[in-house]
């Protein structure tokens, strides 16, 4: 196999809200802390939860909608690139920082379900923008017999 893969899929709860910053000719980025949780039992039978922070990035119209709908405390699914970025502090030391480039997302958390503590119920804005599905009149057909199995 020639290829390679860079890929990596999460699925955890939004750390604070989602920063969107916006460049000159309409681009932008926006970018969150995403968390996921492992649980174990430790060999003393003590229940263990270790906790990774991911730093998710973002871009243009999606950056936009995360700011939107995402809030703190949100559970989201997250499919993306790692990608390592260096740089170099106040002192000119090389810094390095890991992110995740999202290219799709799945908001999980119910809307109609406060997310966190001290944040706002945005479901009404999300339902002003979802147009009821027109109705549509299905009827059962009937049974094919020429189907081959």
């Amino acid at each position: 196999m020639n290829g390679t893969v860079n890929k990596a899929i999460l699925i955890g709860h939004t750390g604070d809200d989602v920063k969107v910053h916006y460049f000159e000719g309409g681009n932008c980025i926006g970018r969150f802390p995403l968390a996921t949780n492992e649980t174990y039992v430790n060999r003393n039978g003590e229940r263990v939860t270790n906790t990774e922070w991911h730093n998710i990035v973002v871009r243009n119209k999606a950056a936009e909608i995360c700011e939107k709908y995402l809030k703190k405390g949100d559970r989201v699914f997250i499919e993306g690139r790692i990608q390592t970025r260096k740089w170099q502090d106040d002192r000119g030391i090389d810094r390095y920082s890991t992110e995740i480039m999202c290219t799709n997302f799945t908001f999980l958390t119910p809307k109609d379900t406060p997310s966190a503590p001290g944040t706002g119920n945005t479901s009404d804005s999300i339902r002003q923008n979802v147009k009821p599905a027109p109705e549509q009149n299905i009827q059962n057909p009937e049974p094919d017999d020429d189907l081959p199995f």
